[in-house]
């Protein structure tokens, strides 16, 4: 897996509207951020800015609109990410990680059914 940039938590907000809907432009960005978050224009052009300097965007200039896509793919990017929480919190131990969460957390009926089905697939596969 290749090095991907580092994104913040804001910057993660900008790349899943650009990951949602790419190809898309700044205004169309900033009016899908604004309805979820209550950041100004000018925060979400400066996070957009970041990503493009970082790698994880590019953009085509189209008159005087700015479009954008992402560079970095969001499966991969999440990937990565799970496996860096991994690595720092839980040595990469899976086990200790979902045996933590199972401990601390309370999961409904449902949810443990689900992991209990995932489970049991991912067995079936080897």
């Amino acid at each position: 897996m290749n090095h991907l940039p580092q994104i913040s938590e804001a910057e993660f907000e900008v790349m899943k509207i650009v990951w949602k809907y790419a190809p898309i432009n700044t205004n169309e960005i900033t009016e899908r951020l604004r309805l979820a978050t209550t950041w100004s224009p000018k925060t979400i052009h400066t996070l957009i800015k970041r990503l493009v300097t970082k790698g994880a965007l590019s953009y085509e200039k189209q008159g005087r609109i700015f479009v954008y896509t992402p560079l970095v793919g969001e499966k991969e990017y999440i990937e990565q990410e799970s496996s860096s929480f991994l690595k720092r919190f839980y040595h990469g131990d899976l086990t200790a990680m979902v045996s933590s969460f199972l401990e601390e957390e309370r999961l409904s009926d449902q949810e443990l059914e689900e992991l209990r089905l995932l489970l049991s697939q991912k067995k079936g596969e080897h």
